[in-house]
C-alpha cells in the first residue's frame, strides 16, 4: 500500500514538473501559460485496476491524483491570466485562488466531491462489495487522454490537421460511452445479474444510490454538451474558411469567427 501511495504522490507531480523544465528548452517561443497547460495535459494519465486495488488504488493513488490535478489546474489558470497582463496575477494570492474557483467551479466541485464523498463511500460504506462497478467508474477517465491530446495539438498549432479531427471524434465517442452510456449500462448489468428488467432496477436500489449516480451523471451530460458545441464551432470555422478561400464563394467579406477555446 505504501508503494502505491508513493507512486501516486511522485508520478503525477513528477511528470508535471519534469515537463515544466523540459518543454521551455524545446519550444522556446512558448509562454509560461503554454508550458503549464501542456504539462498538465501530458501528466493526466490514469490506470484501470481491479480486485484489492479497487479499494487501495482509490485512496493511495486516486487521492494524490485529484489533489495534484486541482493544483495543476490552478497553475494553468494563473499563468494564462498572468500572460494576458491582468494586474491581479502578478503573484499568487487569495484573489487569484478565488477567481480560479469561481471560473472553474464545476470542475473544482467535481474533484472535491470525489475526495470527500466518493472516496469515503468506496472505502468504508460498500463493505468490500461492488468491485465491478468501481471498475466501471474508473472507465470514466478513459476519455481524459483524448481531451488532453486535443489541448496539446491546439497548442502545437495542429488544430487543422487530420489527427486533431480524428481525436475530436474519439473525444466525443469515448466521453459519451464512458461517462454517459456507462450509467444505464451499469443499471442493465445489475438487472441482468439479478434477473430484473432495466426499467425496474432503480426501484430495487436505494434512494441514495440513485441520487449519487444522478449527481455524477449530471455534470457529465453538461460537459458533453459543451464538447459538442465546441466541435460544432470548430467545424463551422473550418467550413467558413474553406468557403472564403473558394473562388466560387461570395465576394462579400465573411465576418470573423472567434477562435474556439
Amino acid at each position: 500500500m505504501l508503494q502505491v501511495l508513493v507512486c501516486g504522490v511522485v508520478v503525477f507531480p513528477g511528470l508535471f514538473f519534469t515537463f515544466r523544465k523540459v518543454l521551455p528548452s524545446i519550444f522556446k517561443q512558448w509562454t509560461d501559460a503554454d508550458v503549464v497547460l501542456v504539462s498538465e495535459s501530458v501528466s493526466v494519465c490514469r490506470s484501470l485496476v481491479s480486485h484489492w486495488l479497487a479499494t487501495y488504488f482509490v485512496i493511495w493513488y486516486g487521492v494524490p491524483y485529484m489533489s495534484y490535478d486541482i493544483f495543476a489546474m490552478y497553475l494553468s489558470h494563473y499563468y494564462r491570466f498572468r500572460v494576458k497582463g491582468h494586474k491581479d496575477y502578478k503573484s499568487h494570492s487569495l484573489r487569484t485562488v478565488n477567481s480560479f474557483v469561481r471560473k472553474e467551479f464545476l470542475l473544482v466541485l467535481h474533484h472535491i466531491a470525489l475526495l470527500t464523498i466518493l472516496l469515503p463511500v468506496t472505502l468504508f460504506f460498500r463493505k468490500d462489495q461492488g468491485d465491478y462497478f468501481i471498475g466501471c467508474l474508473f472507465l470514466t477517465e478513459l476519455s481524459t487522454p483524448f481531451v488532453s491530446l486535443g489541448k496539446i495539438l491546439i497548442q502545437l498549432g495542429m488544430q487543422d490537421c487530420w489527427l486533431h479531427k480524428v481525436n475530436g471524434g474519439m473525444v466525443l465517442l469515448s466521453f459519451f460511452m464512458c461517462r454517459i452510456a456507462l450509467f444505464p449500462y451499469m443499471y442493465w448489468a445489475y438487472g441482468s445479474h439479478y434477473g430484473i428488467p432495466l426499467y425496474s432496477v432503480p426501484f430495487h436500489l436505494s434512494l441514495s444510490t440513485n441520487l449519487g449516480n444522478l449527481c455524477i451523471l449530471a455534470p457529465q451530460v453538461y460537459w458533453f454538451v459543451l464538447l459538442c458545441h465546441k466541435g460544432y464551432r470548430l467545424y463551422k470555422r473550418q467550413r467558413d474558411a474553406q468557403n472564403q478561400a473558394s473562388p466560387l464563394s461570395s465576394p462579400e467579406p465573411v465576418s470573423d469567427i472567434s477562435k474556439a477555446d
